[in-house]
C-alpha cells in the first residue's frame, strides 16, 4: 500500500461534515445487529414497558404474532444506534447541534433473533434564518434479514453550516 497519498492523521481527525455536505438523496448503510432476549428484557426493565407482547411468552404465542415481539421503541434505538457508528455520522456529530423531532412507523415486527441493519438517506434540507445553521431530514429505516423494513423514522435535526 503506498501510503504516500494519504492524507496525515491530523487531517483526517479533523474531517467534519456541515450542512453543506448533506444534499438530498445521500445514503449509506450501517452494519447489522441481532435483536437478543437480554435487549428486550434489558429495555422492558430500563422503560418500565412490560406489555405481554414483549415479557409474557404464553400470551404472545397467542398473538397473531405467534411470539414474542420487541419493543418498538428498542429497535428505534438499536436504529438510532447502528447510524451512529457510521463514518458519515461521526464526521457529521461535531456539527449536530439538536434534534428537533422524531416520527416513527413499525410496518413489521421485529422478533428476538432478528438481524437488523439502517438504510439512512437525507431527505431534505433547508437553511434558517440564522445563516449559522440548517435544518436536515434524516429519513432512517431498520431492515431485519429478509430485507423487510420493520421501523421507518424521519429525524429532523439542526446542523451547523461552513461560517465564511
Amino acid at each position: 500500500m503506498d501510503t504516500s497519498t494519504l492524507p496525515a492523521p491530523q487531517a483526517i481527525a479533523s474531517l467534519r461534515y456541515h450542512w453543506e455536505d448533506l444534499e438530498p438523496g445521500l445514503s449509506f448503510e450501517t452494519s447489522s445487529r441481532t435483536v437478543t432476549e437480554a435487549d428486550v428484557v434489558g429495555f422492558a426493565a430500563l422503560s418500565a414497558d412490560y406489555n405481554r407482547l414483549h415479557v409474557d411468552t404464553q400470551y404472545a404465542a397467542q398473538s397473531p404474532w405467534g411470539t414474542r415481539i420487541a419493543h418498538g421503541m428498542l429497535v428505534a434505538s438499536i436504529l438510532s444506534g447502528l447510524n451512529t457508528r457510521t463514518v458519515i455520522n461521526q464526521l457529521l456529530e461535531p456539527s449536530l447541534i439538536g434534534l428537533l423531532e422524531m416520527t416513527y412507523r413499525f410496518p413489521k415486527p421485529t422478533l428476538i433473533g432478528d438481524t437488523l441493519h439502517g438504510r439512512i438517506e437525507v431527505a431534505s434540507c433547508k437553511p434558517t434564518s440564522n445563516p449559522a445553521r440548517g435544518i436536515v431530514v434524516f429519513r432512517r429505516q431498520a431492515f431485519n434479514q429478509h430485507g423487510e423494513a420493520v421501523c421507518e423514522c424521519d429525524a429532523t435535526m439542526m446542523v451547523a453550516r461552513r461560517v465564511t
